[in-house]
């Protein structure tokens, strides 16, 4: 008889396992980007309507977090999570330095903890959390699913201290809730800058109180034509705002000498005069664009060029000898750092074909200056290597690895976007709905299967100061084109910025890939659903 009772409580207690939730293991959860090191327990975790965040260590850093935290997971759970005293999910914060970005993530079936060393720390564990939770943990409406994460501990630490994406708002407008879905879904990848493209020729996006003509008049149109628009300066702190609380910092560039179009359409006196010899017009052969000469007085006349529409480049400049050129980038760098905390100013600096080149070397040393002054960082695209470029400052390598080489030779560091692999506006084959292909067809293997290190010739990691993910506008008009365009490329670019290559392998990113896309189906996210991976 009492063999008989050992059987069967043997059977009833194996009864009440298997009808305990269960789950994938924690490496099957899909996280991306791919942690340093991962180890499962045989368990899971169940978020509840009782659950409570405790919050140990300085809690006006710590807050933000919980309630980020808590607003993430309201909707798609109907659950209510305060900070509490005691709470099953603690985030603990055991120092304060910005500079380390790596967090400690410990689910128990009781618990869980999140440990950094800083505020980045844990919330970058928070975006682990979310992701080893089901799908739908970041659905836009409820869902009836019990919220469970498998037990187990994840060590983590970035491999470059700036990862970023890029937005080209000036090719075409993205208004401020675009702008901060696309924050978002950075947040979600651990990217950290985010730099935003506020002008070239078809469009001046950022207002300039002291020059008001730039967003009157050059944020009134875009690429295909039509009426476009403008950040004012109180919604560019919003959006500051906004990718602060995600611990992201805005990047604004101001793209200049070239892609100046719009600017020189809002204000003529910018424009480049002639050099007329000896007073004889006979060598004249066509002014420059916007500029005229009055024949009867021998006098250089500057003319608002036309607001253009194209996708054309290199045909725009502005006059590098001229002294207002410099008092209007003083005027707008002042005014930009002002709402700018971040360290950097992207001073463009791209595509200038006809600027001439030793114009072009004194006005990139110029604005340095001018940025520096103000008591920021420059950055600018590869061609500003060819300048001497101001100790400190970063060469963005897009194209040419000389220029990237004359940069390390100068002893500055290099953030890495090669057009080839790096950029989402180029088309993943040849039936992609939209997108260019002057660069590349790049597919989402060829976006994974890279490393910043090894990439360009004379380039090392020493050398490198990050990875960036640039999205250009000329065929994007909307969320829906962004999406199709940056999803599933940005996940693959976000982990080869976070995850080191000795990490990182394409068969288990495809599986991961494919877990990541059902949280991009539960968030209304329309992502290109490549042939590469079996959704």
């Amino acid at each position: 008889m009492k063999k008989f009772n050992v059987i069967i409580a043997l059977i009833f207690s194996s009864f009440i396992y298997s009808c305990q939730p269960s789950g994938p293991a924690l490496e099957d959860r899909g996280i991306i980007p791919i942690p340093s090191q991962v180890s499962s327990s045989n368990g899971t975790f169940e978020l509840m309507s009782s659950s409570a965040i405790q919050l140990v260590g300085d809690q006006a850093s710590l807050s933000p977090i919980a309630t980020y935290f808590a607003d993430q997971v309201s909707q798609s759970t109907g659950f209510d999570i305060q900070v509490a005293e005691t709470g099953n999910l603690v985030f603990e914060l055991t120092g304060n330095n910005p500079s380390d970005e790596s967090y400690q993530l410990e689910i128990e079936k009781e618990q869980v903890k999140i440990t950094a060393n800083s505020p980045a720390g844990i919330f970058y564990g928070v975006q682990t959390l979310l992701q080893v939770f089901p799908a739908e943990i970041l659905s836009n409406e409820r869902k009836s699913v019990a919220w469970l994460a498998p037990t187990g501990s994840i060590t983590d630490s970035p491999e470059y201290g700036y990862r970023g994406a890029m937005l080209d708002v000036a090719r075409h407008f993205i208004g401020m809730e675009d702008v901060k879905h696309f924050i978002d879904q950075m947040a979600h990848l651990k990217l950290n800058h985010f730099h935003l493209h506020l002008t070239d020729d078809q469009g001046w996006r950022i207002e300039i109180k002291s020059w008001p003509r730039l967003t009157e008049i050059g944020g009134s149109t875009e690429v295909g034509g039509g009426e476009s628009g403008f950040f004012t300066q109180e919604d560019y702190q919003e959006i500051v705002r906004y990718a602060a609380e995600r611990f992201i910092t805005i990047v604004p560039e101001i793209d200049m000498p070239g892609h100046t179009n719009a600017a020189l359409a809002s204000y003529g006196e910018l424009n480049p005069g002639i050099n007329l010899p000896d007073g004889d017009l006979s060598t004249v052969n066509k002014p420059v664009h916007g500029s005229e000469i009055d024949f009867s007085s021998k006098m250089i006349i500057r003319e608002p060029a036309e607001l253009y529409t194209g996708t054309e480049v290199g045909f725009s400049t502005f006059d590098t000898d001229l002294d207002l050129t410099y008092q209007f980038i003083d005027d707008v760098v002042r005014e930009l750092s002002e709402i700018t905390p971040g360290p950097y100013i992207h001073i463009g600096g791209d595509e200038s074909h006809v600027t001439r080149k030793d114009d072009y070397v004194v006005f990139v040393e110029k604005v340095q200056e001018i940025v520096q002054k103000y008591g920021k960082t420059s950055i600018g695209w590869d061609e500003i290597a060819t300048a001497k470029l101001l100790s400190g400052n970063i060469a963005q390598f897009w194209a040419d690895e000389e220029n990237a080489g004359l940069a390390v030779g100068q002893g500055n560091k290099i953030l890495m976007s090669p057009a080839k692999k790096a950029y989402l506006d180029m088309q993943y084959d040849s039936t992609s709905r939209i997108g260019l292909h002057w660069a590349a067809y790049i597919e989402l293997d060829s976006a994974y299967l890279w490393d910043p290190a090894s990439y360009a010739s004379g380039i090392s990691k020493s050398d490198i100061f990050g990875v960036e993910a640039p999205l250009w506008t000329e065929t994007v008009e909307n969320r829906a084109d962004i999406e199709y365009l940056v999803f599933p490329r940005l996940a693959a670019l976000a982990e080869v910025a976070w995850s080191p290559a000795s990490t990182r392998d394409w068969v288990s990113f495809q599986a991961r890939i494919k877990e990541l896309g059902k949280s991009w189906e539960n968030q209304g996210i329309d992502f290109y659903r490549t042939s590469k991976v079996n959704w």
